[in-house]
This record gives C-alpha cells, structure tokens and sequence, in this order.
C-alpha cells in the first residue's frame, strides 16, 4: 500500500487538515505500507515555499514520517503538459460569474459547466481556460466507506488562463507518478473521486483505493477553517493537540507508534468531529 498526503501551502494546518494527515498515515502505516508527501503548489498566487515549510514542520511536530523526497507540484509543469497533449481539449472564454448565470438556468446542475465554449467559445479578451470535452457525464468509483459511488462528470478545467495547472489534472498525474494506490482525504472531496478516476482512465493510468474520511466541524456545525481562532498547531498546546488528534480518531493518546497498535479502520466513526 502506497498512501500519501498532499496540503496545499497557502497557510498553517488547522486541526482538521493534521486530523486527516493522522489518519492517511494511520491506513497507509496500518497495512506496512510507504507513506508519501506532496505539496500541492500548483496554484502559485496562494502558495508559498515558506508555508510549505512550516507544513513539514508541523506534521513532523506530531509525530508523523514519511518515505523519500518530498514532492512539489511545481516543478512538474513538463509531466503535466504530456498529460494534457493526450486528452481531447477545447478553449474556454467563461468567467466564473458567466458559469455561475448559466448554472441557474431550468434543469441546470449548479456549479456546473453548462458547456457554452464546447462547441466554439468567442474571444472575451482574456487567456482562455483549456478544458476536458469529457464524453460521459457520470463515472463510478468505490469508496472505502461510502462504497459504490456514481458522481457527476462535467468538461472539467484542466489549465487555467493564468497559465496554472488545474488540480484534478495535477493530482491525477502525480498519483500515477508516485504509485500511489490509496487516497484519504476529507469526504468533502468525494464528488471529486468521479471527476479524477475518469481522468485517470483516459490517460491510462491506475484508479487508486479512495478513502473519504468525516471532517471536523466548528460548532456552527461548517467545515473547520483557520477563521474560526485558536485551531492552527502553531496556535495550540502541542501535547494538547496530539492528545485531541488521537482522542478524535477514537484512540486513547499515544505515540504515532501506539496509536497505530489501536488502530482498525473498520471501526473508525462515520460521524463527524465537532471542534470545541
């Protein structure tokens, strides 16, 4: 089993992104398997190489290792263009508010691209966005918890106007690249798994196991985001972290060692964390 985990250096981990680092470790570690890291710098106007440094600090803070060299996304730009060169593409002239419009048409998906450069967009004066002209709207994945999952495949952006890589492209490719063959994450990205599972089969390249993990929530019951106070490792006691870290995952505090001992997938709660 190769596991991996993969921030996105636009800050300092809060609670839930260390929570979901433990457990990628945990389920990679669990069946003896390599556990890799990937800094996913592909968006460069929120990343910094400062801030992924501080990341590797803060996962080694408690406790967790990795194998080889880290990866940077940002440095990937070739495999990334040979990727895209084997993948039927069309120019794309939308803004985000133009999507946005169309999506409150009758019957439309909201969020979704309804598809109005497929067939030839006009030049809007800006760099225009390169994106899939998927042939299928829906793709099927399995999913450690949620089991056989069917979600929506849209015409995807694979790079951006600015010139950035899009990040269902990227991690897609480096997956493949690093052999990595579990994915664990938050379940607020499993509709995502269709999208990239999809990409994978076009371009040849192995579907890994998905593992989508509860998130932690503030107690407004949203998604925990670094706005909410005193939730960055920075901004904790350490030996408190780590104690509340394995304390959600259902272990009694220990060692990254120990707590790998407790350890059972199975038994790990589909219920959400709330943070105090």
């Amino acid at each position: 089993m190769i596991g991996r985990y993969a921030p996105s250096p636009s800050g300092d981990l809060h609670f839930g992104n260390l929570r979901t680092a433990l457990l990628a470790w945990l389920f990679a570690r669990y069946d003896g398997g390599s556990f890799l890291l990937r800094v996913e710098d592909v968006d460069t106007g929120r990343s910094s190489r400062e801030s992924a440094q501080r990341q590797l600090e803060d996962l080694a803070a408690i406790g967790l290792d990795w194998d080889g060299d880290v990866l940077y996304q940002s440095t990937r730009s070739a495999a990334y263009a040979a990727a895209l060169n084997q993948l039927p593409t069309f120019e794309c002239y939308c803004s985000r508010k133009d999507i946005q419009e169309a999506s409150r048409a009758p019957h439309a998906i909201p969020g979704s691209y309804p598809g109005t450069c497929r067939d030839g967009g006009v030049p809007s004066g800006r760099p225009p966005a390169l994106r899939l002209r998927s042939e299928v709207r829906e793709f099927t994945v399995h999913d450690y918890f949620a089991g056989s999952y069917t979600g929506e495949v849209d015409d995807m952006i694979l790079r951006r106007g600015d010139g950035d890589w899009a990040y269902n492209l990227a991690v897609v490719v480096d997956d493949a690249f690093q052999g990595v063959n579990q994915v664990v994450r938050g379940d607020d990205l499993l509709s995502s798994a269709p999208r990239q599972a999809y990409l994978a089969s076009l371009l040849g390249l192995p579907v890994p196991e998905y593992v989508h993990v509860p998130l932690v929530l503030n107690k407004e019951g949203k998604r925990l985001a670094k706005r909410d106070g005193a939730v960055t490792l920075r901004e904790m006691d350490l030996v408190e972290a780590k104690e509340r870290l394995a304390l959600s995952i259902g272990l009694q505090p220990a060692s990254p060692a120990g707590l790998l001992e407790q350890f059972d997938p199975a038994k790990l709660s589909r219920e959400a964390v709330v943070f105090e």
